[in-house]
């Protein structure tokens, strides 16, 4: 199991999202799949655009890497983005390995996931 940080951001550019998780490519699909729900902030914002990620090997790691991101100012966050992904390119099909989601949503988690909203 993979434990990550990550940012997403919405379709222009706008607002960044940082969080932590332990299956990012379902994570990324969650997010696709709140966008413009008010309940949460990445939902609102429409963050399900995948920019950055960091794999850890604990989740006590990926914690600490989201609350030191979470405490740094957006150009930091901006600078450790283009650092790692120079051209802001979305990373879900390249993380999830098909954009828009589809064939995964047929996956049982995804189908339980969808009943529930």
């Amino acid at each position: 199991m993979d434990f990550a940080v990550y940012i997403t951001t919405n379709p222009n550019r706008k607002v960044l999202y940082t969080g932590t998780t332990n299956a990012l490519s379902r994570r990324v699909v969650e997010h696709y799949l709140e966008k413009g729900k008010p309940e949460t902030f990445a939902g609102k914002n429409y963050c399900y655009n995948l920019v950055y990620y960091d794999v850890f090997p604990t989740m006590m790691e990926a914690i600490v890497a989201e609350k030191r991101i979470k405490g740094k100012s957006r150009k930091w966050k901006e600078a450790l983005i283009s650092e790692f992904n120079p051209e802001w390119k979305f990373l879900n099909k390249e993380v999830v390995g098909e954009w828009p989601p589809r064939k995964i949503l047929e996956d049982p988690y995804f189908q339980k996931y969808l009943e529930k909203k």
